[in-house]
């Protein structure tokens, strides 16, 4: 069996070094040819746990090789980029660019699976008629699917082999010819259906957490208003069998639960009227958290803010629609504070590594995101602040007496 997998980011990197760890022969492609020379030299650009191993072991193996050119195959994955436009709606063109690369590779009794999250329908009207272009039936000659990932970032190794993977084919045909591929990896269940079926589900897994969160995001504001404490609240009412209420937080990050709502919107803008009124909330809340700041920063008569976090969660490297970056921008561009970001995860010239350097002199520690270290922020760290505040929007500092701490459980007490 050989596999070509079209995409080598954060989803079709692993999946490529996943099967080529289960002896099936993987040509992973991208149209970053820095991105494939690194790969094929054993270095990752991107971080995810495990991957660095995976990646020497498919290499050593000879089963694993990445190209900026599709080459034949028995299976083709797609899983590239499908960022939203300024309407809001699905951008196929990464997905109708790969589609285009399968033209006169592709042969008889290929199967192509896209992994990439797409708007309602967009295999049955977009990427059927492509590959039926080529001179195939669907269904009978070359079999299309939709099969989207549902993994964690920092387990997502784990989760691509344990998780239940949705299958949905164009016809049953195609789903079955997907199910061959997914069950040389999946140990989960792989759940049959209809690839619009597929696609929506994959939206509404996402959708359903956005909306979640943009609940817990509300009643921190009214908790605000009320002078009433909003963590407790939670707390308290998930002690209920039935209840589920996430937590706030700073914004909502990553290319899924900011986006995917979206695809349903734009797809349906009368009718998805709670979705689209939960990612309005959720993009108010970086305005929320630098209205705070401000708050603080007077109070204190403050000069200097440490941004801790930039990623848009934990302890990963992604910093795609994050919030924490929002903020910190915003704060640079129209505040009258010295601003400095720290994120030992993230490699760019301005971002300071040293946690200690970054909270030097500083008059408030503002955690944008859950990573690790700033869990147990050291008294010998903190105390190379001038003032000794933090505003925890993710709600991980363990802090003392010797720190004045905000969360979103009394920031009306600013």
């Amino acid at each position: 069996m050989k596999l070509t997998v079209i995409g080598l980011g954060y989803i079709g990197l692993p999946t490529a070094l996943l099967f080529a760890s289960k002896n099936v022969d993987v040509v992973g492609v991208d149209v970053n040819e820095s991105v494939v020379n690194k790969l094929n030299n054993g270095q990752l650009h991107i971080e995810e746990n495990g991957m660095e191993e995976l990646l020497v072991q498919s290499l050593d193996s000879k089963k694993f090789k990445a190209s900026t050119t599709v080459e034949e195959a028995d299976y083709y994955i797609i899983a590239v980029p499908t960022p939203h436009l300024e309407d809001n709606s699905c951008d196929v063109s990464y997905l109708k660019s790969a589609v285009e690369k399968l033209q006169g590779v592709i042969k008889k009794g290929d199967t192509v699976i896209v992994e990439s999250t797409i708007a309602p329908r967009t295999t049955e009207d977009v990427v059927q008629p492509m590959i039926e272009s080529y001179g195939f039936e669907v269904g009978k000659d070359v079999y299309l699917a939709h099969c989207p990932e549902r993994v964690l970032p920092g387990k997502i190794i784990h989760e691509m082999v344990h998780n239940n993977r949705i299958i949905g084919g164009i016809t049953d045909a195609c789903t079955k010819k997907a199910i061959d591929l997914y069950k040389v990896l999946v140990q989960g269940k792989l759940l049959e259906t209809k690839a619009s079926t597929a696609e929506m589900s994959k939206l509404m897994e996402n959708t359903y957490r956005d909306v979640n969160i943009a609940l817990a995001n509300e009643l921190v504001k009214i908790s605000d208003t009320l002078k009433v404490d909003a963590l407790d609240v939670i707390k308290l009412a998930n002690e209920h069998p039935r209840v589920n209420i996430h937590l706030p937080g700073p914004g909502v990050g990553g290319h899924c639960l900011a986006v995917d709502p979206y695809f349903i919107v734009a797809s349906d803008e009368k009718n998805a009227q709670i979705i689209s009124k939960s990612r309005a909330i959720n993009n108010s809340m970086p305005s929320f958290v630098i209205e705070k700041v401000n708050e603080i920063m007077k109070s204190i008569k403050g000069k200097k803010i440490t941004v801790l976090g930039l990623t848009y969660k934990g302890n990963i490297d992604d910093i795609r629609e994050s919030p924490a970056l929002d903020i910190y921008h915003e704060l640079k561009l129209k505040s009258e504070f010295e601003v400095v970001a720290q994120d030992s995860h993230v490699h760019l010239d301005w971002v300071e590594n040293d946690i200690e350097k970054a909270l030097n002199d500083s008059d408030l520690a503002l955690v944008l995101t859950d990573h690790n270290e700033y869990k147990n922020i050291s008294v010998e760290v903190l105390s190379a602040m001038k003032n000794k505040v933090i505003f925890d929007t993710k709600n991980i500092v363990n802090s003392d007496d010797s720190v004045t701490y905000y969360n979103f459980n009394n920031i009306y007490e600013i």
